[in-house]
């Protein structure tokens, strides 16, 4: 019960800023609820994934095929483009932290007189989270696109 509190939790608060940027991309108002359920779906799927214990990366990479996936649908639905829909539903699952941790360690190593080896494991780890993540939303977004898409027969 715990989870499923935490998981429409996760989903409300993920679904405001999916709204918002789906307002900044001028997103007709008609099509803004659907914005915003894809980006609570999706990011709340990465929760639950990596509640089971997931790593970030390949929760993130599925949970953007998900939402690749529900906005091929709502765009055949609405005969709409699906980026409309899914560019604004995988803000929430941008790596910020991880990429806000890497900068800071960037600008704390610059002003050090010595290299640290803690900080330089600090850039190194965050920036390589945060290169994985990035790479995980791009793959998992257009994978769905890409098969759903195909015009030759797979083999």
């Amino acid at each position: 019960m715990n989870l499923i509190l935490e998981l429409l939790h996760d989903a409300f608060f993920s679904a405001i800023p999916a709204l918002g940027f789906a307002m900044v991309f001028n997103v007709p108002k008609r099509f803004l609820p659907y914005c915003g359920l894809a980006g609570a779906i999706g990011h709340s799927f990465r929760s639950l994934l990596m509640h089971f214990d997931m790593p970030i990366e390949w929760a993130t990479f599925t949970a953007a095929a998900l939402v690749g996936v529900i906005t091929i649908r709502f765009a055949k639905k609405h005969l709409a483009p699906p980026l409309m829909y899914s560019v604004a539903a995988i803000i929430p699952m941008v790596p910020g932290t991880y990429a806000y941790n890497t900068l800071i360690s960037i600008v704390q190593l610059s002003v050090q007189d010595q290299i640290s080896s803690d900080l330089t494991s600090l850039v190194i780890f965050n920036g390589l989270k945060t290169v994985f993540i990035l790479g995980a939303l791009a793959v998992g977004l257009a994978m769905p696109a890409l098969v759903y898409y195909r015009t030759r027969p797979i083999i």
